[in-house]
């Protein structure tokens, strides 16, 4: 158990910092796809360098290290028991280590157990075979597309789809309604994994259980196949893009699969992943527990060192339309009310993360700094100590906005906060705040926690700590931290635009195509 504790350990340090093969085949082929020069291009820039950093640094690609799922077959005979405590093991160890991010939150009272164990985390899935090896696959699927994940029952009327019917081609709507729900909010350009029939519980699993299979293989079930192809097809046509920024690429992979349903329902399922596709897996030998093979390592690898180098990410900014503007806070509202959406800003200077449990806090008690003017960043990064009791930043990337929509424009005029960084942009009270109050909305990358790690330079301070690691106020010193302007002062919003755009692309795939 101990070199089986080790190689699980292994296992989650290659899965949290360095992508599969079939998914950096997928990233390459979408960035080939994209014009030069345009906010989506930059924005996989932006992406690929992410990724080689991490590659680098061995350090996690996305800060959200997400709920570890394992999924285990072994043979007849196998101590479950001890594998499940060797994996809680080394669990507890990668998070010490700073390759997770201390993820598991208890419901009720909210607090965080620091060592990502906790009631029902992580997930482990064993299943009995009769190959005389241990397959163990792992998935660390992040909050953000996790939330996009949704389920439908069939019939059922869909936004710019109409009627969703009991066949072939309901399930086709379904799959096309999940990608346009998603927006950029789950960090896209992503992956779906999709669920035919079960039960509410089963079709979910079902779903997920699609994200294992490798991006480039085929359907056994021709009707699957031809479907998976169309959607794949198809997707790319909304014009969602890479982080909701428009563009060409959408989907990066689509798998699908069916289970028997009783009569009375028909569910569809879709599990939503990023673009950050953290899966792996290993072939364990049960007699010494060492690691025999490494899966999802066919075909091609993809060496993103040789096509970008890190600085080509801001250089692709400048390249393109966009003014480039560097902000130094605290901003005046003088300053906020010149920025346009499109804009590209670099700034340089303290800024203060705040995620859902600061929102809430912050309605009902002071802030422990003064905000007037400042930067509220919505990140829960990975930190660690040094040895001498010194905090950094190991992954430092945005999370998904919309969480904060109920609070964002109340604490925006309270405090007289300025601007406020994160992924996937805020809706329409957020926007009206920004208008009546002179504030804007950035759009950084989302996965990219190792490109903005890079940008911190020091963390000042800290406060709020009894929230937790990734819900603290942390006081980051940045340098050159680039971001998109999507939501204006002037009551102008990127992805209000993409949502409208896209829901009318969406309208020409409402005539059946499968009978």
């Amino acid at each position: 158990m101990e070199k089986f504790q080790q190689s699980m350990y292994d296992l989650i340090v290659e899965t949290s910092t360095k992508l599969p093969k079939d998914v950096r085949r997928a990233i390459a082929r979408a960035k080939a796809r994209e014009n030069a020069g345009t906010r989506a291009a930059m924005a996989l820039d932006t992406i690929v360098g992410n990724i080689q950093m991490a590659d680098e640094n061995v350090s996690p690609i996305c800060q959200d290290t997400g709920l570890p799922t394992f999924k285990i077959k072994v043979p007849v005979g196998v101590n479950q028991i001890e594998m499940k405590k060797a994996i809680r093991a080394a669990i507890v160890e990668a998070t010490k280590n700073g390759k997770l991010r201390p993820n598991s939150v208890d419901s009720l009272t909210g607090k965080n157990s620091g060592d990502n164990l906790g009631e029902g985390v992580p997930v482990i899935k064993f299943e009995q075979w009769e190959n005389d090896y241990i397959d163990v696959r792992l998935i660390l699927k992040g909050g953000g597309c996790e939330n996009k994940n949704i389920q439908y029952s069939l019939p059922c009327e869909l936004e710019g789809l109409g009627r969703a019917g009991r066949d072939l081609d309901g399930i086709r709507k379904c799959i096309l309604h999940a990608v346009y729900q998603a927006q950029g909010q789950g960090c896209s350009a992503g992956f779906i994994g999709v669920g035919i029939g079960g039960d509410r519980s089963s079709g979910y699993e079902l779903a997920k259980e699609q994200l294992f299979r490798p991006v480039d293989d085929v359907n056994p079930i021709e009707e699957l196949r031809q479907l998976e192809e169309y959607i794949m097809e198809n997707a790319n046509k909304l014009g969602i893009g890479t982080m909701g920024f428009g563009g060409e690429s959408t989907l990066l992979g689509c798998k699908i699969g069916v289970m028997h349903r009783i009569p009375a329902s028909f569910f569809v399922s879709v599990a939503y992943n990023c673009w950050a596709f953290r899966r792996m897996g290993v072939k364990i030998d049960p007699a010494t527990g060492e690691i025999i093979e490494w899966l999802y390592q066919d075909g091609e690898d993809v060496d993103f060192a040789k096509e970008l180098e890190k600085a080509e990410a801001a250089a692709a900014l400048e390249q393109g339309e966009a003014r480039v503007i560097d902000l130094v806070p605290p901003l005046s509202e003088e300053q906020v009310r010149k920025l346009r959406v499109g804009d590209v800003v670099r700034i340089s200077g303290v800024i203060y993360t705040g995620r859902d449990a600061i929102h809430k806090y912050l309605m009902d008690h002071d802030a422990p700094v003064d905000l007037n003017g400042q930067i509220i960043y919505h990140c829960g990064p990975v930190m660690l100590k040094d040895e001498d009791g010194r905090w950094h930043a190991k992954a430092a990337g945005p999370t998904t906005s919309i969480r904060e929509e109920p609070y964002q424009g109340d604490i925006m005029k309270k405090f007289g906060v300025r601007a406020v960084i994160g992924k996937g942009g805020m809706g329409a009270k957020t926007l009206q705040a920004l208008k009546e109050h002179g504030g804007v909305y950035l759009n950084a990358i989302g996965g990219a926690a190792q490109y903005y790690a890079d940008c911190i330079k020091s963390v000042e301070g800290v406060d709020l700590m009894e929230f937790g690691i990734p819900e603290a106020m942390w006081h980051l010193r940045v340098e050159n931290f680039t971001a998109v302007v999507t939501m204006d002062s002037h009551g102008n919003s990127l992805h209000e635009d993409v949502e409208k755009s896209s829901l009318e692309k969406l309208a020409q795939f409402k005539e059946p195509v499968f009978k």
